[in-house]
């Protein structure tokens, strides 16, 4: 099988909602890391399993919309508790459907909070 990974860093802001949270509850920013990768058995006529140019030029647009922004603000959080778990499966989302990977494989993409801690969201294609 073959991996393609890419990484990028970003500070955002959000509070927790639907709970009791403490300081959680309050507007508070987080360096987020995006690791994503890209697993697939194929590869292209070129030898890629996709132009990492490709992934790290849509990854920094997707970046750009949430760097330095308030994510309750973002439509794609309305309604929605900003957890990690969410965020990582939205950047998954939205990722997928900029880069439209071929073939089968899988796309994810682990969104550290911090050093310690993360939520991952994997998809399938």
């Amino acid at each position: 099988m073959y991996t393609l990974g890419v990484r990028r860093d970003f500070i955002a802001q959000h509070y927790l909602i639907g709970g009791d949270w403490g300081a959680e509850n309050h507007p508070h920013a987080h360096h987020y890391v995006a690791e994503v990768r890209i697993e697939a058995e194929q590869l292209d006529q070129h030898g890629y399993l996709v132009d990492i140019v490709a992934v790290e030029a849509a990854l920094d647009a997707i970046v750009l919309t949430y760097r330095d922004q308030m994510l309750n603000a973002q439509p794609e959080f309305a309604g929605l508790n900003p957890s990690i778990e969410h965020f990582s499966r939205i950047l998954c989302e939205k990722l997928f459907t900029a880069i439209q990977p071929p073939g089968s494989g899988c796309l994810s993409v682990k969104l550290w909070e911090n050093a310690t801690c993360w939520a991952a969201y994997r998809l399938p294609y």
